[in-house]
């Protein structure tokens, strides 16, 4: 167990590394996250020695947000002193994300249809 979790945060060093020297706007756990998916993929047999241990850290995974839930409460005072404004951009974020998706999937679809009626003319 203990060598699986040291290559699970060797992958996150490495990909913090990579997003500092590179300056990249990325956050480094993901670019560890995606060198580990290459590496699992060029090397299937180490899926079997970190498999265990992802599993187990899959089962206690909600005892890492009890630092969020902590940090929540800590700052909650100012969290309703600006929850208008949290909501505002919550429920904007929310309805543009919507709107981006569903213009997307239209010209998406019809981008597909072009070619099909075309053909049938």
């Amino acid at each position: 167990m203990i060598p699986a979790l040291a290559t699970l945060l060797v992958f996150q060093l490495v990909g913090e590394a990579m997003v500092r020297t590179l300056g990249v706007p990325v956050p480094g756990p993901v670019v560890g996250m995606a060198l580990l998916l290459l590496t699992l993929v060029l090397r299937p047999a180490w899926t079997s020695a970190i498999k265990p241990t992802a599993q187990t850290l899959l089962q206690h995974l909600s005892l890492l947000f009890v630092p969020a839930g902590v940090g929540v409460m800590l700052h909650l005072q100012r969290l309703g002193d600006e929850a208008f404004a949290i909501g505002v951009a919550l429920v904007i974020s929310t309805w543009v994300g919507l709107a981006s998706a569903a213009l997307t999937m239209a010209w998406l679809m019809k981008r597909v249809a072009s070619p099909d009626s075309k053909a049938e003319s």
